[in-house]
């Protein structure tokens, strides 16, 4: 899409009922909570009214943004999720599902999302001009459309390349069949998103990886670049950056963010640079394979976490930082980047998926997969504080001209009139 649409040529049309889907929006960690709550403001800035319908967790929004709840069994946040089933909950035939799906190694979540929501539309009837989709791409989807709303997803990025990812990282047969098992829920992504006729996705690089996992021809995707919010994420001069201080974002034990590079890469630094410490935002699963990998290569008392904060925190921990790293072996968009560099962080980052099309000049890229690459990138910057200044300055700019929430909500809002005037 054209990235310089104008205010006026979005009030030229009329002001629109959308809904916005979600079928979990932890507002901390994974980017669908953060993509809710930013677009669901910038389209009600826009005058637009908007509701978010939501599983468990759920996000974070503007006070002008509706929030209706669809709650599911969310096991993922019970301390004993065998028990997550009540005698009451026992009589509705989705939960169990969900229930069974989950013990057996499955993940319904998006399934079972989709039914509660048919559901909801079939009793509730509401009155939206359209139903935007953020990455779940349900069934329930068709039957919406089937009773005549105009519906559009979103594919962050084809979850085809974390399922590749995480078996290229497990060598034992006994956990390929599990992570093949969790990632069942791709052949109904697959299958809905060939019966979708308006795709939009978040970069160049997650247009073309979109339409070659799901064979879509790519003229049924349009690109809508996320934004940063840089009110939120911006410098903070009244903290003090510490001296060889890393930040990065870790997301469970998932392969895709290449955690297990970054360690081996922080190892070796340290040898050159003792006083280097490394700020996690987010946290390992306990005993898992990023928590026994810090404990093997000593490097324990070194590393922080933190888990659950609020994004104010997590900019001044940006500002305390004296770079940031994205190790990704892929990111559909990256907004750990883009918020590193809003906050003038300067960045050091992967080549992977979408990562160059938002660091572009203004970051250090390197070669993903590669703890040495890592190391010589971030070595530099602690050797040459010029260039630090030069990259977090390039930074902010590149970010603040470029990933706006305004700009996002103009164009999707063009974009929703596209489908509106198509499925009239």
């Amino acid at each position: 899409m054209d990235a310089a649409l104008s205010a006026s040529s979005v009030e030229a049309r009329p002001l629109l009922k959308i809904a916005l889907l979600g079928y979990r929006s932890n507002p901390y960690s994974g980017g669908q909570g953060v993509y809710l709550k930013h677009l669901s403001k910038a389209l009600v800035d826009l005058g637009h009214q908007v509701d978010v319908i939501s599983g468990e967790p759920y996000p974070q929004l503007d006070p002008r943004v509706g929030l209706i709840q669809l709650p599911g069994l969310n096991m993922y946040a019970q301390a004993q999720p065998m028990r997550a089933l009540s005698k009451l909950r026992w009589l509705d035939p989705i939960n169990v599902f969900e229930w069974l799906s989950f013990v057996s190694g499955g993940f319904p979540e998006p399934f079972t999302f989709g039914h509660r929501l048919r559901r909801y539309f079939k009793q509730q009837r509401p009155d939206y001009d359209i139903v935007h989709d953020t990455q779940s791409l349900c069934t329930g989807l068709l039957s919406l459309r089937r009773q005549g709303y105009a519906v559009t997803s979103t594919i962050h990025h084809p979850i085809t390349f974390d399922l590749d990812i995480a078996l290229q990282n497990n060598a034992d047969w006994g956990l390929a069949l599990l992570i093949k098992r969790w990632h069942l829920f791709l052949r109904m992504q697959i299958r809905v998103a060939r019966l979708l006729p308006f795709i939009t996705t978040v970069s160049e690089n997650s247009k073309r990886d979109s339409a070659a996992a799901f064979e879509l021809p790519c003229r049924r995707i349009s690109v809508v670049l996320n934004g940063i919010d840089t009110a939120l994420f911006r410098p903070q001069p009244d903290v003090a950056r510490e001296p060889f201080h890393l930040i990065t974002t870790a997301s469970a034990d998932q392969p895709l963010k290449g955690t297990q590079h970054l360690i081996p890469a922080v190892a070796e630094l340290v040898k050159r640079y003792p006083q280097l410490r490394l700020t996690f935002i987010g946290a390992p699963k306990p005993g898992g394979k990023t928590e026994r990998l810090i404990e093997t290569m000593g490097l324990t008392e070194r590393i922080e976490f933190h888990h659950g904060i609020e994004f104010a925190e997590i900019a001044k921990l940006y500002a305390r930082a004296s770079v940031a790293v994205v190790p990704s072996e892929y990111e559909g968009f990256g907004f750990p980047a883009g918020e590193a560099m809003a906050c003038e962080v300067p960045l050091v980052s992967t080549d992977a998926g979408a990562l160059p099309e938002v660091v572009g000049d203004a970051g250090l890229l390197v070669p993903s997969k590669s703890p040495n690459a890592l190391a010589q990138a971030i070595a530099y910057l602690f050797d040459h504080p010029q260039e630090r200044l030069r990259l977090s300055r390039a930074g902010r700019k590149r970010i603040v001209e470029q990933f706006s929430w305004a700009r996002a909500a103009q164009e999707f809002t063009q974009h929703y009139h596209q489908v509106i005037d198509h499925e009239s």
